[in-house]
């Protein structure tokens, strides 16, 4: 039985998980670099020996040479299967990441569902009208709360004053009594003329009559 197949399983068809095909590649890519490392040793050595005996023995130079080729033909080989191994590897990881990333997000479905299993769309609309209604029961408490105690009295009080000022001020007019009650006694106008001024015009008439008859005469 070949390592591949020992690795691999041949013909047997038990199912190998993504985790163990990893693992069984990565066991191959480790013992294949060894291996590239001893021919990269070998191919060193033959170089040697070729340049060694190129002058003295070209028989034993050119089968170096030959065996050179040979182990650098299988270490081009080997180079192509690693790189092939890596490639492999990593689409089985990415494959393997995909798988495990579905896997949990299956099970977030799962329980989002048995989450929302005892929930109805109406009724959650419900709880959120009823949410929106009692915000707005605590705005109007906060505002009503936040109004000062007493808020608006002035303005009554105001009013109440002004009634008072005009009832004081139809009361003063009540009280007033007809024209001249009330009012403070004062000197009658006198009717005869003083009797001084009266003999002053008389004798002023006196001169004029005299002044009269003498410019006449």
């Amino acid at each position: 039985m070949s390592l591949f197949t020992k690795m691999f399983g041949g013909k047997n068809k038990e199912t190998v998980t993504p985790q163990q095909a990893i693992q069984n590649l990565s066991e191959v890519q480790e013992m294949l670099m060894k291996k590239s490392a001893f021919l990269e040793k070998k191919i060193e050595g033959e170089l040697a020996t070729a340049k060694k005996n190129g002058t003295k023995n070209k028989r034993v130079a050119l089968q170096a040479l030959k065996r050179k080729k040979r182990f650098e033909k299988q270490l081009a080989n080997i180079d192509g299967t690693l790189s092939t191994i890596e490639f492999q590897r990593e689409a089985l990881e990415n494959a393997s990441t995909n798988t495990e990333v579905l896997r949990v997000m299956g099970f977030a479905a799962k329980a989002m569902k048995s989450a929302h299993k005892d929930m109805d769309v109406d009724k959650v609309h419900d709880v959120m009208d009823e949410i929106a209604e009692q915000q707005d029961v605590a705005n109007e408490i906060s505002e009503a709360i936040s109004n000062p105690v007493g808020f608006g009295e002035d303005d009554d009080l105001l009013a109440e004053l002004e009634d008072l000022e005009q009832e004081q001020l139809d009361e003063q007019l009540l009280d007033v009594g007809p024209i001249g009650e009330g009012l403070v006694d004062l000197p009658s106008v006198p009717t005869a003329e003083p009797k001084a001024t009266r003999k002053v015009a008389v004798a002023d008439d006196d001169d004029d009559m005299k002044e009269l008859a003498a410019w006449a005469s």
